[in-house]
């Protein structure tokens, strides 16, 4: 399987596909804008409140990909700005990759 280059993404042993994540919480609407630090910066409508905001990015990213939200696993950051999350090999082999390059790219 390949993945896009790009910094914030990046492919483990097992086909487990890495993204990194900068948040920025309580956004006027949901959207990625751009890198942060080698992380995709990502504006969240809600709130970093019981969890809210964690399960409103991975809302969004499996969205943004096209799977299924249970093929993303946020796997550290869970009550800060900087998270990863990770992928399982199966869903990122059909995930729309394009999707998430279009909205990083040239926002710095």
């Amino acid at each position: 399987m390949t993945i896009p280059d790009c910094a914030f993404l990046r492919l483990d042993k097992a086909k487990d596909v890495w993204v990194d994540i900068h948040v920025i919480p309580n956004a006027a609407h949901t959207h990625a804008d751009g890198l942060h630090d080698g992380a995709l910066r990502v504006r969240l409508h809600a709130p970093p409140v019981d969890g809210k905001a964690n399960t409103a990015l991975i809302a969004w990213l499996a969205l943004s990909l096209g799977v299924a939200k249970s093929q993303i696993e946020l796997m550290r950051g869970q009550t800060s700005k900087r998270k990863q999350l990770k992928i399982k090999a199966n869903a990122a082999i059909a995930a729309k990759w394009q999707n998430l390059l279009e909205n990083s790219a040239n926002k710095h």
